[in-house]
C-alpha cells in the first residue's frame, strides 16, 4: 500500500519528461491505471481512514499531473476522476472527520482548477449535516467577495473564478437552494440574458415579486435591446397570471417608449385590441412614432402601417390611409416606392386604392 505513491510519481515523472518518448507512454499509463485497480481492491480488503488517506495523496498527485503535463492531459484528467470515484466509495465505507472532509474536497478543486470536478451526492453520506454546512460556509466566505460583472462588461475568468464558480454551481445543485443559485447568476450581469435568467429562476420559486424586480432591471440595463423582449414576456406572464393585465399593458407601452419595436406594438395590441383602451394607446404609440421621427421609429412606423391595412376593419381604414399621409411628410425621398409597395400588395382591395385616389396618393 505504501509504494503506491511512489510509483505514481515514478511513472508522472517520466511520462512528462523531455527524455521519454511516445513509445514509452503506454508503459507508463499502465503503471498508473495499475494503482487505480489496486486502489479498488484495497477498498475490498482493506478500507478504513488509513486507504481515505492514501487515495487522497493519490488524487492529489494525480490531479498535479494534469496541471503540468502538455502532452496527455486527457488521460490523466479521466484517470484522476476515476480514482476520485473510489475515494468516494472509500469515505462512504468509513467515518471519517465530515469538516476535514470537506475541507480536502475544496482545497481540491480551489488548488486544481483542472481537477475532476465534484459530486456531492457520492459524498452525501460521509459529509453528513456538518460537512455539508462547513463545505457550503467556506465556499460561500470565498464566492461572495468576487466583484459582479456588470452589463456589458467582458467576464475573465481566471482559474480562481472559475474554479470558485464550479464549486458553487454544484453545492446550489446538489442542495436545489435557490439563494445559492441566484449568487450565483449575480456575479455575471453582463448582459440582459443574465439578468432574464434570474428573473426566470425567482419566478419558478414562487418569488414573483423579486422576479419583477430583476425584471426591470433588466429592461433598465438593456434599454430595450437584447433580452429586453423575453424579460418583457416574462413580466406579462406575471402581470396577466396575477388578474392584472393594466400593468401587463404598461409594461408593453414603457418598453415602447424607450425603444421602439413592432413585436412591442403587437403584444400591447393583442392585450387591448377589443377594448377601450386601444385607440388612445395606439395613437399614442403612433404619436411617439412621428415625434421621434428617427431612421429605427420610421421603419416600425412603415411595419404597422402594414400590419393594420392587413388587419383592418372598415372603421379603421380611414386612419391607416392618414397614417400613410403623415409618413409621407415623415420621409419624402422614399415615400413613392413605399406607397407602390403598398399598393401592390393590395392590388385586389378596390376600397384602400379608392381611397388612396382621393387623397392623391
Amino acid at each position: 500500500m505504501t509504494s503506491l505513491p511512489a510509483a505514481v510519481a515514478s511513472a508522472l515523472a517520466e511520462a512528462d519528461s523531455e527524455s521519454t518518448t511516445q513509445d514509452d507512454w503506454p508503459r507508463r499509463w499502465q503503471a498508473l491505471t495499475s494503482v487505480s485497480v489496486e486502489l479498488q481492491a484495497l477498498l475490498v480488503t482493506d478500507p478504513g481512514p488509513e486507504l481515505v488517506a492514501l487515495i487522497e495523496g493519490i488524487v492529489t498527485q494525480l490531479a498535479d499531473g494534469v496541471a503540468a503535463t502538455g502532452r496527455h492531459r486527457v488521460e490523466l484528467a479521466e484517470l484522476t476522476h476515476r480514482v476520485l470515484d473510489t475515494h468516494a466509495r472509500a469515505c462512504a465505507a468509513t467515518t471519517p472527520d465530515p469538516v476535514r472532509l470537506a475541507d480536502w474536497l475544496l482545497d481540491l478543486q480551489l488548488h486544481h482548477p483542472d481537477a475532476p470536478e465534484v459530486s456531492l451526492a457520492l459524498y452525501a453520506r460521509a459529509l453528513d449535516d456538518d460537512g455539508l454546512a462547513h463545505y457550503r460556509e467556506r465556499a460561500v466566505s470565498l464566492f461572495e467577495p468576487l466583484p459582479v460583472i456588470g452589463f456589458g462588461e467582458t467576464g475573465r475568468y481566471d482559474r480562481a473564478r472559475w474554479a470558485l464558480l464550479r464549486v458553487m454551481e454544484e453545492l446550489a445543485e446538489y442542495t436545489e437552494d435557490v439563494d445559492l443559485q441566484l449568487l450565483v447568476l449575480t456575479k455575471d450581469l453582463s448582459s440582459g440574458w443574465h439578468y432574464l435568467q434570474v428573473a426566470t429562476v425567482l419566478r419558478d420559486a414562487g418569488r414573483a415579486d423579486e422576479a419583477l424586480e430583476w425584471i426591470d432591471r433588466g429592461l433598465r440595463a438593456t434599454g430595450g435591446r437584447g433580452a429586453a423582449l423575453r424579460l418583457i414576456d416574462l413580466a406579462v406572464e406575471e402581470h396577466l397570471r396575477r388578474g392584472a393585465p393594466h400593468r401587463a399593458v404598461a409594461v408593453c407601452r414603457e418598453a415602447f417608449l424607450t425603444r421602439p419595436n413592432l413585436d412591442l406594438y403587437l403584444k400591447a395590441r393583442a392585450l387591448v385590441v377589443h377594448t377601450d383602451e386601444w385607440p388612445p394607446l395606439r395613437a399614442e404609440l403612433v404619436d411617439h412614432l412621428v415625434r421621434d421621427g428617427g431612421r429605427l421609429a420610421i421603419e416600425v412606423y412603415r411595419r404597422i402601417v402594414e400590419v393594420e391595412l392587413a388587419r383592418r376593419g372598415v372603421a379603421e381604414q380611414e386612419l391607416v390611409v392618414e397614417w400613410l399621409e403623415q409618413l409621407r411628410g415623415l420621409q419624402p425621398d422614399a415615400f413613392a416606392d413605399y406607397l407602390e409597395h403598398i399598393k401592390s400588395r393590395h392590388v385586389a382591395d378596390r376600397q384602400l386604392l379608392d381611397e388612396l385616389s382621393k387623397r392623391g396618393l
